[in-house]
C-alpha cells in the first residue's frame, strides 16, 4: 500500500494521500488550509506517484481539516465523504469554532467569509463498509472532538484518526460540538479493541501504532478513561 502525506501550510494538518500502489487510483483525507488552497501541495504528490484522485474523505468539519475540500473536488470532479453530523460544517465551519479563536481571526484576514459544500457530498455512518480505489475502507463514528468525527480502517491495517487520536495526545474537547465524555467513550469503544499493530496516521503530527499509544498514552490509561 502507498500512503503518503501533504501537510497544509497552516496548523500542519495531514493531507493524507493513500492508494493500493503507484499508478493507481487514490482517495485524499483532510486537505487543509493553505494559499490560495492545499492543492498546489497535493498535485506533485499525486504527479510523484501517478496517482488518479476518485474521492475526498473528511475525517470531521473543523476548516483547518475542511479548507480545500470543494476546489479538491471541483478540480478532480471527485464525490466528498462525510458523516452527516458534520456534513453542515462543510458549508458552515464556523458552527464548530471558537468565537475569536485563532481560525476566526485567520480566515477574516484571508477574507474567507463564505464557504460552500462540493457538488457531491455522500454521508458515511458507523460500522459502514466501502470499497474505494481497491481498498476496503469501515468508516469508525467517534465523537469527542467534533459531533461528527469519523476515523478510518483501511484494508484492517491502517487507521486514519483524524483528530481522535495522535501520538500521545488527541483532539480538543472544549471547543462548539466537542465532548469529553464522548470522547472518553470513543476512545474506550472505538479505539482501545483494535489491534497493537494498526498503523495510526493522525491528523496532526507523526504516525505511531496502537500498541504504542496503548503503551504510552495518558489518554489511553484508566485515568482518565474512567473519569466523571
Amino acid at each position: 500500500m502507498l500512503i503518503d502525506v501533504a501537510p497544509a501550510e497552516v496548523f500542519g494538518t495531514n493531507c493524507w494521500v493513500v492508494a493500493p500502489s503507484s499508478g493507481s487510483e487514490c482517495i485524499i483525507v483532510d486537505p487543509g488550509i493553505s494559499t490560495p488552497d492545499h492543492l498546489h501541495h497535493i498535485k506533485p504528490l499525486l504527479e510523484r506517484h501517478n496517482l488518479k484522485p476518485i474521492a475526498a474523505l473528511i475525517t470531521h468539519g473543523h476548516l483547518d481539516h475542511t479548507y480545500s475540500v470543494q476546489p479538491l473536488c471541483e478540480g478532480y470532479d471527485i464525490p466528498a465523504y462525510v458523516h452527516p453530523v458534520d456534513r453542515r460544517l462543510l458549508a458552515d465551519p464556523f458552527a464548530a469554532l471558537m468565537p475569536g479563536g485563532p481560525l476566526i481571526s485567520l480566515m477574516a484576514q484571508m477574507g474567507r467569509e463564505n464557504f460552500a459544500e462540493p457538488s457531491e457530498v455522500i454521508e458515511v455512518v458507523d460500522r459502514q463498509k466501502l470499497s474505494i480505489a481497491g481498498m476496503e475502507i469501515e468508516i469508525l463514528h467517534a465523537p469527542g472532538h467534533t459531533a461528527g468525527s469519523i476515523m478510518f480502517m483501511i484494508n484492517s491495517e491502517h487507521l486514519i484518526s483524524g483528530d481522535v487520536l495522535f501520538e500521545n495526545g488527541i483532539g480538543r474537547t472544549d471547543l462548539p460540538t466537542s465532548s469529553d465524555d464522548a470522547m472518553r467513550k470513543s476512545l474506550r469503544e472505538k479505539i482501545l479493541p483494535l489491534s497493537d499493530e494498526v498503523i495510526v496516521h493522525p491528523g496532526h503530527g507523526r504516525e505511531t501504532t496502537i500498541g504504542r499509544e496503548r503503551k504510552n498514552s495518558p489518554y489511553l490509561q484508566s485515568d482518565y478513561l474512567g473519569r466523571r
